[in-house]
């Protein structure tokens, strides 16, 4: 036994799979329960050597499309020779997946090594070592953990940049103890409002936590109030501020066959001719602030090579965001899991499928806005079949139930709550005589919904380039 492993099992237990690490590490708080600190992360990158300040950061927060956008970001960087680590939040199907080494989420063997490795100084925080003095000691979060995972995994590599998406929030997210070089916000708006606050101008003053001094700020359209907040965050600490519709933007965009073909103006050039494989305008103005991004950390006017831009966005993969996983009936898996989410994936299914009929499978976290998603929902749905994914937070069926009758009426609502029964069902609804040709089933209404379905239609396999082997 390595000197590593003995103190991994001294501090909690066997570590040797992923399933084991992941087990341990959801015994501690979930992502649901936050203590709006940096104390234990402080003390945790100080007992660790400051990981997070070996290597440049592009730092990403916002309500929705930070994942896709952090995608896109690493694409670009990649596809210009960088070495890339990018850490995002929640995950599909695996843990793994927060944990990118260019492109690709960590191997199984290096997840559990770098448990092993952090594993004693969650330890030692979770004794108080490190914490200031009179601060209540609280145990490291299942998501501290794996941020300082990724910090160390991305200072081993070694990265030449990492992409790394807030977890919630912005000023006191565990990853804020990372300065960025660049920070995004992408749209902004109402969600976890227990914690974040219950108006534009809260959640933004939250966000703009991570903009840092002499960074850029590469800011997607936003609310006036929210645009406000983060306005002033950059007058206040002397970032620059860029914003999408002034400093740079999408300039032209038509559907195409599996996307949309996109031009792009940037801070430094125009983009033409982009093939983007993933639907909704929201989705093009993920893209323009990417490649915002991208010119702003290379800074001195410096454009990036066209090919090179091209490349990225045509291999783009947006895994549960619009996702077409069957043809017959359309069936899609979309991760959206509060009103505005919702809205843009409504629109961009409008806009890019022509469907004559088309039936939602929904199972929603019951802490979430379940009836203004539901509301955005009915108009676009023939019928609506309510289920439950794999997250406790989504046992509450009834109180579903009864908000999408109220909505759709009963002939319109089915209740299965067992997700596979659901998406058969849907499938059925969706295929009848009439409306057999052009039918489709949109699934919705969470990340855990979306990962959950993935599953269902074999998409849990690794790509051949993603493979530990």
């Amino acid at each position: 036994m390595s000197a590593r492993r003995g103190k991994a099992e001294a501090a909690g237990g066997d570590a040797s799979t992923v399933a084991a690490v992941d087990a341990q590490l959801q015994q501690r708080w979930p992502e649901t329960r936050i203590e709006p600190s940096l104390d234990r992360m402080r003390a945790l990158m100080d007992l660790m050597g400051e990981p997070q300040t070996t290597f440049p950061v592009v730092h990403i927060t916002g309500t929705n499309g930070k994942s896709s956008t952090a995608r896109m970001i690493d694409d670009l960087f990649r596809a210009m020779g960088l070495r890339t680590g990018r850490f995002t939040s929640p995950h599909l199907q695996n843990v793994r997946e927060r944990i990118c080494l260019d492109g690709k989420p960590i191997r199984e063997e290096r997840f559990v090594e770098l448990y092993e490795e952090v594993a004693p100084y969650l330890q030692l925080v979770d004794d108080g070592i490190g914490i200031p003095e009179g601060q209540q000691v609280v145990p490291v979060s299942f998501f501290e953990a794996l941020t300082a995972m990724a910090y160390a995994a991305f200072a081993d590599a070694p990265v030449d940049v990492a992409i790394i998406e807030v977890g919630m929030g912005g000023a006191w997210d565990a990853t804020n103890v990372a300065d960025g070089t660049v920070a995004v916000v992408t749209p902004i708006a109402i969600d976890h409002a227990s914690y974040l606050g219950d108006n534009i101008a809260a959640i933004a003053a939250e966000k703009a936590g991570i903009i840092k001094a002499g960074s850029t700020a590469i800011l997607a359209a936003q609310e006036q109030e929210a645009a406000e907040v983060l306005l002033a965050r950059c007058a206040e600490v002397g970032a620059v501020a860029a914003r999408e519709g002034v400093e740079f933007g999408v300039v032209g965009r038509h559907v195409a066959v599996g996307g949309q073909q996109l031009s792009i103006q940037g801070l430094h050039a125009r983009y033409d001719d982009l093939m983007l494989p993933a639907f909704g305008v929201h989705q093009a103005a993920n893209a323009a602030c990417a490649v915002a991004a991208v010119e702003a950390f290379f800074g001195e006017d410096r454009s990036l090579p066209e090919d090179a831009v091209r490349e990225a966005f045509a291999d783009m993969a947006t895994p549960g965001r619009l996702e077409i996983v069957r043809t017959s009936p359309t069936t899609l898996i979309d991760s959206a899991h509060n009103p505005a989410g919702m809205r843009a994936s409504l629109e961009a299914v409008q806009e890019a499928f022509d469907f004559s009929r088309l039936v939602g499978v929904v199972a929603f976290s019951t802490d979430k806005d379940i009836e203004g998603m539901i509301e955005l929902l009915e108009p676009v749905l023939d019928e609506i079949v309510v289920s439950t994914n794999n997250s406790p937070r989504s046992r509450d069926i009834d109180r579903v139930a009864r908000i999408a009758v109220e909505y759709f009426g009963p002939d319109r609502v089915t209740v299965e709550p067992v997700l596979p029964d659901a998406i058969e069902t849907a499938v059925t609804l969706a295929e009848d005589q009439e409306h057999f040709s052009g039918a489709g089933v949109l699934i919705t209404g969470s990340v855990y919904t979306a990962g959950d379905a993935r599953l269902l239609f074999g998409l849990d396999k690794p790509k051949p380039w993603e493979r530990d082997d």
